[in-house]
């Protein structure tokens, strides 16, 4: 492994922890083990205990599997304070994409449409606090990559009514999964990927040709004045980040030196 350090410029990283320090940002962070999210115990699919092989019913006295309920099905509908449901966020972000600016936006790829980022049960106004029956509304955001304005808009779920909309610039909220592979595409492709490239392949033998291959965190990287590369001077207004990358099912890879930034689709080396 000390030669793949020395070789590459995404190195493998050992341990459970990382500590994150760039010149633009100081950011701790904790990396979980080797194992990852989407680690899965193999095995073979058989035959029911007790049931033989054309179907017939064997010995009633095997241990028969353990049963599983499903969750109840989520309601269309939620009350009060319960968080939305899955048909409300698809109602609320129906709702709020047929609102200007949203039309002429761009999304993450340059399609058109903005990046959507997710949708929360909104705070009840100041008078609503102790009403039981105060209205149930939603903040839904989204990211302009077209303008790099984050847009908010508040839903009111009874009436379908939009009753407010905000709009922000130099605002980088956590990026969505969707925000995240894109980086990593851009990574891969761009030179500056070898070394990330060379890392995988050394540790799993295979060549890293998409992000499906990796499992993903990250992090928004802000510019400091004076500081840091000029070519990530506009990272803040842009949406920047670094990338923490993992070997589904296998080690971490030290892509902290590189940030990608997503707003001008540039790949940028960063020393600190």
């Amino acid at each position: 492994m000390r030669t793949t350090v020395r070789r590459h410029l995404g190195k493998v990283v050992a341990g459970t922890a990382i500590a994150v320090a760039a010149t633009a940002v100081m950011v701790g962070i904790t990396l979980p083990g080797t194992a990852g999210a989407d680690d899965t115990a193999g095995g073979k699919k058989g035959q029911s205990a007790g049931q033989t092989a054309d179907g017939r019913q064997g010995d009633t006295a095997a241990v028969r599997p353990g049963v599983v309920e499903e969750a109840p099905a989520e309601g269309a509908k939620g009350t009060g304070r319960d968080p939305l449901t899955d048909d409300e966020i698809a109602r609320v972000e129906k709702i709020a994409l047929n609102q200007q600016p949203l039309t002429a936006a761009k999304d993450v790829d340059g399609d058109r449409g903005p990046q959507r980022l997710g949708a929360d049960l909104a705070d009840p106004e100041a008078d609503e606090v102790d009403d039981p029956d105060a209205p149930r509304r939603a903040e839904v955001s989204f990211y302009d990559y077209g303008s790099d304005t984050l847009v908010t808009k508040t839903v009111n779920l009874g009436t379908g009514k939009v009753e407010a909309t905000g709009s922000q610039h130099g605002v980088q909220p956590p990026l969505g999964t969707a925000e995240q592979n894109e980086a990593a595409a851009l990574l891969i492709a761009d030179p500056l990927g070898a070394g990330l490239k060379a890392d995988f392949k050394d540790a799993t033998g295979k060549a890293l040709t998409s992000p499906d291959q990796l499992q993903l965190a990250s992090m928004v990287y802000r510019a400091v004045p004076g500081a840091g590369p000029a070519a990530l001077a506009k990272c803040g207004e842009h949406r920047c980040v670094r990338l923490l990358s993992k070997v589904r099912n296998g080690p971490w890879i030290d892509t902290r030196s590189l940030v990608i930034d997503l707003s001008a689709r540039k790949v940028v080396r960063i020393t600190g």
